[in-house]
């Protein structure tokens, strides 16, 4: 079902592996979160041994409250600028956060207000935290310039821009190591780069694994824009973090940009879902739906199933081999709607006509009740409540030659419902807009769109919006 091919010619890559994506790249990771976590930790911790004894558990309430805030804030992630007037602002708000959802905590189960005394401890934490977030930022430059935290770090693009990164990155100042540029057309001549070229942009994931790299640089190069983006989605099952320096930075005055070399903004790419912290809950999630399903909507499924068994006789049950995560082929269950199917000549054909379809088929189909069988694929493991849909192999092959994005839909688990579907893409629809909309739910994954999509495929299935 896989294609190959080389990117820089304009031949499409090969989709990610079968295997789940779990970092197939080892290497050292940056401690900077959890020591900023543990510093946090130990300002709360003692401010609580300082409290009074009568009033130490709303104390305690409200400093975990403001830890928590400041995950939510993003003030434990990795970032090349280390400066604690960059974080002031939003330890303010993780501090004002914490207090208003201690106050909620402590009036449902508490006292019910939070006193002066908690809320004066919180603001003598935020103060210990901006004194040890200081000095924890004081020695990890110290490490940095030292060269004891160094990250080995890809540039591509070898020109101008390139090797002022390089240059910027050999101050020692942001913790990377660089070890070498990637680019098809290198722009400088070899006695004018600081680093090697150690291959072309087709190689990058090679590369990363080849060089331990841990960090990635996208400049400016000749490859085009839409090859870069496709390498870049190649990349999806690696440890690594990706920067890009994005066009025009020279007159732009966004302020969503992440992070910064010395005047040269950078926009750190989107992790692969795998790698958020709450991809795992899409398991746990997955898994608790499904049981809860099974046993909750039993009595309708095997009302459904006597339905099909009386209507079209044995063989309640319908199998098909479909594609899923990676390109692993799997066997998809569901109730059976049609009646006969005509032998035909061979091929697959792409769907069944209404007029194929029984009468409680059909029904069936609209309330989309024949995919209830598909919890049972959830629960093994096959299938993801959300997700783009599975297809069969014969139509993943003929989409990927016709439909330049359609095999990057493999990076996550496929599902019984998408971000296509609840967009209307079902049945005899366009394919480039399912694909559209696949890739850009695996690109922005989060559990909340999963459950925002299932909430809208409840709405769906209770206007009969299927087909």
């Amino acid at each position: 079902m896989t294609l190959t091919g080389d990117p820089a010619t304009g031949a499409r890559p090969q989709p990610p592996p079968g295997a789940p994506p779990r970092a197939r790249t080892r290497r050292r990771r940056s401690q900077l979160p959890l020591a900023l976590f543990a510093a946090d930790a130990a300002c709360v911790l003692a401010v609580l041994l300082a409290t009074a004894a009568q009033r130490a558990p709303s104390v305690a309430v409200l400093g975990v409250s403001v830890l928590l805030a400041h995950c939510w804030l993003g003030l434990y992630r990795p970032r090349l600028e280390l400066s604690v007037l960059d974080d002031l602002p939003l330890l303010l708000g993780g501090a004002l956060a914490g207090v208003g959802v201690g106050a909620i905590a402590e009036a449902a189960f508490g006292a019910g207000r939070v006193d002066r005394c908690a809320v004066a401890a919180v603001a003598v934490q935020t103060c210990l935290v901006v004194l040890a977030r200081t000095g924890t930022h004081v020695l990890r430059r110290r490490a940095r310039r030292s060269g004891r935290v160094a990250h080995r770090t890809l540039v591509v693009g070898c020109g101008g821009l390139g090797a002022q990164l390089v240059e910027l990155l050999q101050r020692g100042e942001h913790g990377l190591l660089p070890v070498g540029f990637v680019d098809d057309d290198p722009r400088l001549p070899p006695e004018l780069r600081p680093v090697p070229v150690l291959g072309e942009l087709a190689e990058l994931p090679e590369l990363v694994r080849r060089h331990r790299a841990a960090v990635v640089l996208i400049g400016y190069s000749n490859v085009p824009e839409a090859v870069v983006v496709d390498v870049l989605r190649g990349c999806h099952g690696l440890d690594v973090e990706i920067f890009a320096v994005p066009r025009f930075w020279q007159v732009s005055s966004s302020h969503r940009l992440v992070e910064s070399l010395r005047g040269v903004p950078l926009v750190q790419l989107r992790r692969p879902a795998f790698r958020a912290a709450s991809w795992p809950l899409k398991r746990v999630l997955d898994v608790t739906a499904s049981a809860a399903g099974l046993v909750v909507l039993s009595p309708l499924l095997l009302l459904c199933a006597a339905a099909v068994r009386a209507d079209l006789g044995p063989g309640v049950l319908f199998r098909q081999e479909r594609v899923g995560l990676g390109g692993r082929r799997f066997e998809v269950l569901k109730l059976r709607t049609v009646p006969h199917r005509p032998a035909g000549d061979g091929v697959p054909r792409w769907g069944v006509g209404e007029e194929e379809l029984s009468a409680l088929g059909r029904w069936m189909r609209r309330l989309s009740l024949d995919e209830l069988p598909q919890l049972w694929n959830v629960l093994r493991g096959d299938m993801s409540l959300v997700g783009p849909r599975p297809e069969r192999p014969y139509f993943v092959e003929r989409f990927e030659r016709e439909h330049e994005d359609y095999l990057w839909r493999h990076r996550v688990p496929c599902g019984i419902t998408g971000w296509a579907q609840v967009h209307g893409l079902r049945g005899d629809t366009s394919i480039d807009e399912r694909a559209r909309f696949d890739n850009h739910y695996v690109e922005n994954w989060s559990l909340w769109l999963d459950v925002k999509i299932l909430l809208r495929t409840v709405v769906q299935v209770l206007a009969a919006a299927g087909r």
